[in-house]
């Protein structure tokens, strides 16, 4: 059993999900039932007996361009384990791009950033670039970055704190800085953290990292670890919007992109593009009155 739940335009639904009903069928697939949730009255739920989930994601996305959707190969679980990227998913901003503006070197970076998230440049090789760029910028312009420029993505705060009232381990991880990573976490609710460090030296940035990368392999590790740790049958959640986030998507029970690339878009089992955040947690059966706002 397939199971496709679904956000879209009130006002062409029905006429929509007429046409999806007979574009499925004319495949010889069944479907089962199509109706709103009774908890969720603004999410459409659709079952297809034997259907081909690409096949079903493909008319789905045909027929409702601007939606927000989750495809299951079985009964939607509420997540035990939340691990989400922060740049453009978790907040608004990608914080490499910000920094680089206070350093006047925004148009350089961000079009390496770009190409980064598209696919088309090599993780690791981008972000060493960008953060060489960034030498002797001072510290302290990433405090005032994060004040006058870092703002959480619509629905962020109350996606994490209604999936953390359920008993859901939340883990932030990020390409991006432990400078601004830590801090977000701790705004939004995260009980884990895990990014880069940059290098400082006497108050200002080195142009160097410090350890490690969080790279798209990381990612999926730390996902992984985590729903080791919780236990074999614990169901993830991942989310994300960029090429670097495929992995972990992937790796996940429940994969969503958040308003992303057409290659993160193409990997996970639904997507969020006309809602905000909260529109997960409406995908998952959450009723409204059930959500946590802090």
């Amino acid at each position: 059993m397939i199971i496709a739940r679904l956000i879209a335009d009130p006002e062409t639904l029905g006429d929509n999900l007429s046409l999806a009903m007979e574009m499925i069928e004319a495949r010889d697939w069944e479907v089962a039932g199509a109706g709103m949730l009774d908890f969720c009255d603004d999410v459409l739920e659709l079952e297809v007996v034997e259907g081909n989930p690409a096949g079903i994601r493909k008319i789905l996305d045909q027929c409702f361009p601007d939606s927000d959707l989750l495809l299951s190969n079985g009964l939607i679980e509420v997540p035990s384990l939340f691990v989400s990227d922060m740049d453009s998913t978790m907040i608004e901003q990608e914080c490499i791009d910000e920094l680089a503006d206070f350093a006047g070197l925004m148009d350089r970076i961000a079009a390496i950033t770009e190409r980064a998230m598209q696919g088309e440049l090599d993780f690791e090789s981008a972000l060493r670039e960008r953060v060489g760029l960034l030498k002797d910028l001072p510290e302290t312009a990433i405090a005032q970055c994060l004040e006058e420029r870092i703002r959480p993505m619509p629905g962020a705060r109350t996606l994490v704190s209604t999936l953390k009232a359920r008993g859901c381990h939340t883990v932030l991880v990020t390409g991006g800085f432990h400078s601004f990573a830590d801090p977000v976490a701790e705004l939004l609710g995260f009980d884990r953290v895990v990014g880069n460090r940059l290098g400082l030296h006497e108050g200002m940035l080195t142009g160097g990292l410090v350890g490690g990368i969080v790279d798209s392999s990381v990612k999926k590790k730390v996902l992984l670890e985590e729903s080791e740790r919780l236990g074999s049958e614990v169901f993830s959640l991942a989310t994300g919007d960029g090429a670097n986030d495929i992995p972990m998507i992937e790796a996940a029970s429940y994969g969503i992109a958040y308003r992303a690339k057409p290659k993160a878009r193409s990997a996970a089992d639904g997507w969020v593009d006309r809602g905000d955040l909260t529109s997960i947690l409406s995908l998952f059966g959450i009723a409204r009155q059930d959500w946590v706002f802090d």
